[in-house]
């Protein structure tokens, strides 16, 4: 099959971490006889120094015509120290979700049984962790009316039915592909927009997702259960400022944010990225874990309908770690640079899609 995609390495090690990633998926590309058509752009702050804008309409339209898009990180030091500047690398990406609709997005947390040892909480606490959030991306509080006097300020949080009721629907359809359980995040108990949350997925659960148990935690609750008993989540949905404090919260679990993927997904095209951030201390340096990155086209080969090929990567990617490999962070039994990483998962998915023709 024919894909095109759109490749946004963006800043700091995130060049570094796509580019193993691309490594994996010309790996899948050769040994599953599909084609991807891989079209590079800027974004984040060397567009700014590029272009003058974090996302140029050139880079826009060419996220428009893919299939789906592989991001790697945005973000720099100057400013990260300039709380003044106008035009800031996270512009460009709110920018990116706002256009491509991108209302949904997806975070996988799972602790690997060899990186066990990396998590702060205890092993038997993270031994098992397997869920995800699904996280509203282009609504409520983040996109509200915003405003300030000199005496005030104030940040307005709008949520509408039909917002609510499509990420719900991913997450239930999710569910269902797991282990059948739902868990709604909110604050009912405080905030209007929350009851409103809480009567629509309940409303449509009972309806057209009976199939499904569905039950409700505070946030504030919440975040004290997923540190308390993690391995009791399956699939969480909340709203856009719960889910990004609770999937910030969730992914030290794993013991390295370099594990853990992300996908957002909405009307338009899709969007997949590693959840750390552009670490430019390590840039160039070819020290970056890029299993977060990996795993992130594994998202991408699921998005394109391409099961197997993204079951492969990730037992590709466990089959790995499993042999004592792992960059720095994972204080591994034999260390290993970015790039070395990126070859001993493309050689592995190589040889396991090579036994699989075999087989047939």
């Amino acid at each position: 099959m024919n894909f095109n995609l759109a490749i946004l390495p963006g800043d700091g090690i995130g060049p570094e971490v796509t580019d193993q990633a691309l490594k994996v998926l010309r790996t899948v590309e050769t040994t599953y006889g599909h084609s991807f058509d891989c079209h590079f752009a800027d974004m984040g702050a060397i567009a700014i120094d590029k272009h003058g804008d974090p996302l140029p309409q050139a880079t826009l339209d060419t996220c428009m015509a893919a299939d789906a898009i592989l991001f790697g990180a945005i973000g720099h030091p100057r400013f990260d120290n300039d709380p003044t500047a106008k035009v800031r690398p996270e512009q460009g990406l709110l920018r990116l979700r706002k256009s491509l609709g991108l209302f949904a997005n997806i975070r996988p947390v799972t602790v690997y049984p060899n990186l066990l040892h990396l998590s702060p909480l205890r092993e038997e606490k993270v031994r098992g962790v397997d869920f995800v959030i699904f996280r509203e991306l282009t609504g409520g509080i983040y996109f509200g009316e915003k405003g300030k006097t000199e005496d005030s300020a104030f940040d307005n949080c709008v949520y509408t039915k039909i917002e609510v009721e499509r990420i719900a629907r991913l997450a239930f359809e999710y569910a269902r592909l797991r282990r059948n359980k739902l868990t709604l995040v909110d604050k009912a108990n405080v905030l209007e927009t929350s009851r409103f949350w809480r009567k629509i997925v309940f409303d449509l659960g009972a309806a057209e997702y009976p199939d499904v148990q569905l039950d409700w935690m505070y946030v504030d609750n919440a975040a004290m259960q997923i540190i308390q008993f993690p391995t009791s989540f399956d699939v969480v949905l909340t709203e856009n400022m719960f889910g990004d404090i609770l999937s910030d919260e969730a992914s030290v679990l794993a013991g390295s944010l370099g594990m853990l993927p992300s996908a957002s997904v909405g009307s338009k095209v899709a969007l997949f990225e590693p959840i750390h951030g552009s670490y430019p201390q390590a840039a160039g340096k070819d020290i970056a874990n890029p299993l977060a990155a990996i795993l992130s086209a594994a998202m991408l080969l699921d998005h394109l309908g391409l099961g197997e090929e993204a079951n492969t990567v990730r037992e590709a990617v466990k089959s790995v770690l499993e042999a004592g490999y792992g960059t720095s962070d994972l204080q591994a039994e034999k260390t290993v640079r970015c790039s070395e990483m990126g070859d001993l998962v493309a050689g592995k998915v190589g040889e396991m899609a090579a036994k699989a023709v075999e087989m047939v």
